[in-house]
């Protein structure tokens, strides 16, 4: 989607630490980082938000997930355990309007979250 940052990543004509990608998704480290280890997954393709995914997106979610599972193992954290955030609207913190699971570890987290 034009304008769209997360968009502009996947395209590469934004610079981003990539940490995986496959067909389907990308993951890069975080540029504002909350946690030590902080990662964004996202899918290749836009979708705003979960609320607006439709059941046909059933599939790239998935992937989305298992990707943040494989970024948590090869970041390390997999042992120690690891936190996924997925964030919708702004009054949840959504910062960019592009579907996106952060990974967070490499420190106890506390619960409730916030």
């Amino acid at each position: 989607m034009p304008g769209c940052l997360f968009c502009n990543i996947v395209a590469k004509s934004t610079p981003a630490q990539i940490v995986f990608e496959n067909d389907h998704v990308l993951a890069f480290k975080d540029i504002r980082p909350v946690a030590p280890v902080h990662a964004l997954v996202i899918p290749r393709q836009h979708i705003t938000g979960i609320h607006e995914a439709t059941p046909a997106d059933v599939e790239v979610l998935g992937r989305v997930l298992l990707a943040a599972r494989d970024v948590a193992e090869q970041l390390g954290l997999a042992e120690g355990g690891y936190r996924l955030v997925v964030n919708q609207g702004k009054n949840a913190g959504q910062s960019v309007l592009h579907l996106h699971c952060h990974v967070l570890g490499g420190r106890p987290m506390a619960w409730p979250p916030g």
